[in-house]
């Protein structure tokens, strides 16, 4: 059962990838960084995205962990990783979160608000 939040910070900053977009595709990479505001260590157990492309089109992924990884972020300490994202469309977003767990074995998620994914200077 899941408990209410766990107190963290997760950011997301994003960047379009043209030198790695395949023909008629749009890549893009996100940078995340999680910081442990609660006063225990927590472990990011599982992940969930929901990923929109510009046409109404929708991805949904989810497994455990971030880049192959369970992440122990201590009290007062971030983890940081990079990923990606291959749209059909120049614009997009995402949005999810991250099934975490205390010490004591409680789960809790983390939310992930919306973030777009857009190539620059699509709209002048």
């Amino acid at each position: 059962m899941l408990e209410q939040l766990w107190p963290m910070k997760i950011t997301v900053t994003t960047a379009y990838l043209s030198e790695h977009s395949p023909e008629n595709k749009y890549a893009f990479s996100y940078n995340v960084s999680i910081k442990n505001l609660g006063a225990s260590e927590i472990k990011l157990v599982n992940r969930y995205w929901l990923i929109t492309d510009g046409n109404g089109k929708v991805s949904e992924v989810r497994g455990p962990g971030v880049v192959g990884q369970q992440p122990l972020i201590a009290p007062g300490q971030s983890f940081r990783y990079a990923s990606g994202a291959i749209l059909d469309t120049p614009v997009g977003t995402m949005q999810g979160y991250y099934e975490m767990q205390d010490g004591d074995g409680n789960m809790y998620q983390a939310p992930i608000d919306v973030f777009g994914l857009a190539v620059p200077n699509l709209v002048n």
